[in-house]
């Protein structure tokens, strides 16, 4: 209890997560031994980090940061605005869409959500629409990037677990799509409703094919990222890499708008992105194993397991404990953390090791648009200016819809692993 109050005073007066996990797991090893069990310390982080696909996260950054450079964001959002701005709420379908086309440069739900709240929430603002109900689009949407591939939390996952990463990015392929259904559904139900604005012709054949000639370079990164993954040319890791080099390419012999100073920048970027997830995950291996030899996970897994016999009330309080307690703390410590409790749980009740995953994915990416303390809200917040009561009101409707979609992937299996079957995993 010492331990836990620690974490949470830290966590309260806005100590930096992983700095919090740190100093409390750093506590718990010294009540346990004192200043020799303490000095394990560093070798805890290094092993914790010392995993190979971890390597991938920097590179699916900077490949991000290359790709936004050049431009491709307005690109995918134009080709988007032309297939479905002349719908009723054209501009708020058109984020949805955008957000399927820019999940295989991000792969980071608060990363979409920073780049479409500076994009596409002025944008919808000036057609007509009010700002909480952009920010609220936006936030919806933004959780599609991380589900379908790449994305960094099924590669710790899939590190973590001994899952396999492309397995895991198959998985997520539809279930992102089901995602950008329901959202575009939700939009359609409340368009009239709200007299949102529409584009005032459909596109042209060939406006509509221009756009998409502009586009194809983005377009085909996801499908050769997944493409060599799944052929089995390149591990997850060597595909980030080649995302890289394509990337580079793409921006300095197709665009050429990409200079050296440019590049550095980016590159001083995706160090300081990645050194904060790396200092949680390293942290959050200390307190993870702090954790572990108090027995706590096994404490965890067997009172869930007292509580019913059933498997789905086992798998329902998975999915709630995920909820809340990602809408609290970083996903990636929390994934750290908490997957080695409940995976036992879901093998226990018979879920596919693929299944699993992409729902602690789904439901950890769900947190991070969930009021009161979703990390998307606070970002779109703290980007657009608007107040973040305003926003999560909007953002019911697809937050309860997106809820209901986990819950149906949650108990339809086949949906799931249907891609990842057809492709032999």
């Amino acid at each position: 209890m010492t331990i836990a109050l620690i974490l949470v005073v830290l966590l309260i007066i806005g100590t930096p997560v992983g700095v919090a996990l740190g100093l409390a797991g750093l506590a718990g090893m010294f009540s346990i031994g004192g200043l020799h069990f303490a000095s394990l310390a560093p070798a805890k982080v290094f092993n914790g980090l010392n995993i190979f696909p971890f390597l991938a996260m920097p590179f699916f950054i900077l490949a991000g940061e290359i790709m936004n450079h050049t431009g491709i964001t307005s690109r995918l959002v134009q080709f988007s605005q032309a297939l479905v701005g002349h719908f009723r709420g054209g501009l708020a379908h058109s984020n949805m869409v955008a957000s399927v086309f820019f999940s295989g440069i991000t792969g980071a739900a608060t990363a979409d959500a920073a780049a479409f709240g500076r994009t596409l929430v002025p944008a919808m603002v000036e057609q007509g629409y009010s700002r909480p109900y952009a920010c609220a689009v936006t936030a919806a949407g933004s959780i599609i990037g991380p589900t379908i591939p790449p994305s960094g939390l099924m590669v710790v996952y899939g590190s973590l677990m001994g899952v396999s990463i492309g397995g895991l990015f198959a998985t997520g392929i539809l279930p992102g799509l089901l995602i950008c259904l329901v959202c575009m559904a939700i939009i359609a139900v409340f368009a009239k409703r709200k007299n949102l604005p529409k584009a005032a012709q459909r596109a042209s054949l060939r406006q509509l094919l221009g756009h998409f000639k502009g586009s194809l370079l983005a377009l085909l990164m996801p499908l050769i990222i997944l493409g060599g993954i799944v052929s089995g040319i390149v591990t997850p890791t060597e595909a980030a890499s080649v995302a890289v080099a394509y990337a580079l390419f793409i921006g300095s012999v197709v665009y050429r708008n990409l200079s050296f100073a440019a590049l550095f920048r980016m590159l001083i970027s995706t160090a300081q992105i990645s050194a904060v997830i790396y200092l949680i995950i390293g942290a959050a291996s200390i307190f993870g194993w702090w954790l572990s030899f108090n027995q706590i996970p096994q404490f965890i897994a067997t009172f869930i397991s007292q509580l019913s016999d059933n498997p789905s009330v086992i798998l329902l309080l998975i999915i709630g404990l995920l909820l809340v307690v990602g809408m609290i703390m970083d996903i990636n410590a929390m994934l750290i953390i908490l997957a080695p409790v409940l995976v036992p749980l879901t093998e226990q009740i018979g879920m596919d090791p693929l299944h699993a995953g992409i729902i602690f994915v789904l439901a950890l990416n769900i947190s991070l648009m969930t009021p009161p303390v979703g990390a998307c809200l606070f970002v779109l917040s703290s980007v657009t200016g608007e107040k973040l009561e305003r926003i999560s009101a909007e953002l019911m409707p697809f937050l309860i819809g997106q809820l209901i979609l986990l819950m149906f992937l949650a108990f339809t299996p086949e949906v799931t692993l249907f891609i990842p079957r057809l492709l032999g995993y």
